[in-house]
Parts: C-alpha cells; sequence; structure tokens
C-alpha cells in the first residue's frame, strides 16, 4: 500500500463563500482516479465529524512531502 493524498475542498454550511483544502492521507493501493472514484465514504466521514462544513469537490494525488515547507509564502534561499 502507498500513501495518498485525498484533497477535498471544503465551504462553511453558513457561508458557503468561506473555503479552504482539507487534506486526508491514507494508505491506498489503486490508481489516482480510482481514488478519486472510492473517495465519498471517506468524504461523508469527513463531513460528519465536521458538520459546519460541506465538500465541494475533490482529487487525489500522491503526497509530496517538501509541498509543506513554505506555505507561509516563504521561498527557500537558493
Amino acid at each position: 500500500m502507498n500513501p495518498i493524498d485525498l484533497i477535498v475542498t471544503v465551504c462553511a454550511v453558513l457561508s458557503p463563500t468561506t473555503c479552504e483544502e482539507q487534506h486526508l492521507l491514507f494508505n491506498w493501493n489503486g490508481s489516482l482516479q480510482q481514488c478519486a472514484m472510492a473517495a465519498p465514504p471517506y468524504i461523508a466521514q469527513w463531513v460528519g465529524e465536521h458538520p459546519k462544513w460541506t465538500a465541494v469537490k475533490w482529487r487525489c494525488e500522491y503526497p509530496h512531502p517538501n509541498d509543506r515547507a513554505g506555505l507561509d509564502g516563504d521561498t527557500p534561499a537558493g
């Protein structure tokens, strides 16, 4: 099994223009397309645990460990 990142765009129920991405990382043994097709139960579980949010779209990607660095707008020196 390989790790995969299910990226879900969620919007606030009371403010539908307030949206953000949530990253759900889990082990998966299929393609990105298969992940996206199998995602609804995982998304439903997340939404059930976060009732103030609703999922509007999602995609699957392979995780990139260095993508988290520099999220505050800083660029690495080099």
